[in-house]
């Protein structure tokens, strides 16, 4: 893989990633959240191609950058799962600290 496809799937990452911040309602703080963004396409990416393999999906919107293949449907569902998993350890650990 080149730089250039590099940064093409980065950026398609990023993009993902945005829209599940947009779907959640997720907005990091800082200057930062285009990083952000791009780490949770990244991870969503993982995330949702390891639950389509888990239930046989087949590919629904694939794309093909170089000889990688990035599904951008799974890649938004599974970054959407991310966050609504970190938001719920985020809220729970507010409960617990407000309980006190």
């Amino acid at each position: 893989m080149d730089p250039l496809q590099l940064m093409i799937l980065l950026v398609i990452a990023g993009i993902c990633g945005a829209f599940a911040e947009l779907i959640v309602g997720f907005s990091p703080p800082g200057l930062h959240v285009m990083l952000v963004s791009i780490i949770v396409g990244v991870i969503g990416a993982f995330v949702g191609a390891w639950i389509a393999g888990l239930f046989g999906l087949p590919p629904v919107t694939e794309i093909r950058v170089g000889n990688i293949r990035l599904n951008l449907l799974y890649t938004i569902l599974g970054s959407v799962l991310l966050l609504l998993i970190l938001q719920a350890l985020r809220s729970g650990g507010r409960r617990l600290s407000n309980s006190r």
